[in-house]
């Protein structure tokens, strides 16, 4: 992989950390806020594949309802490169703070990947936590 970045990203969304958790480890349940095929196993080792298959990798680290650690990878990406995509969910007065680094990004991609968590994930995840 050429030169890599660190994306940093905070937010917060309308529930508590185990429905933000299961949105995150339940691949019917993704699918429902993203609107695009996903399947996960949820076990350390355990593959993952979402938005059709656009997005990929593996389960690194899974502590129920507290933190999500994944190998994640775009489809365009070389055979084997990853990025490591870490979630610490906490939970705070109007819901839960999601506090997102992912390391290891091409630094080429990394403006468009951290634009892509806002449009294609938080906000999509926001809006369907909301109406739960």
């Amino acid at each position: 992989m050429s030169k890599v970045s660190t994306i940093h990203q905070t937010v917060t969304l309308p529930a508590p950390p185990n429905i933000v958790y299961k949105t995150h480890v339940d691949a019917k349940a993704h699918a429902r806020f993203s609107g695009h095929p996903a399947q996960l196993t949820a076990k350390p080792g355990g593959r993952f594949s979402h938005y059709g298959g656009a997005l990929g990798g593996f389960v690194v680290l899974l502590q129920k309802n507290r933190r999500i650690v994944l190998a994640w990878r775009a489809s365009s990406w070389a055979e084997g490169d990853y990025s490591i995509a870490d979630f610490v969910l906490t939970k705070v007065a109007n819901g839960t703070r999601v506090e997102f680094t992912q390391s290891g990004v091409p630094t080429a991609s990394a403006k468009s990947i951290a634009s892509g968590w806002h449009e294609h994930y938080w906000a999509p995840l926001s809006k369907f936590l909301a109406r739960d």
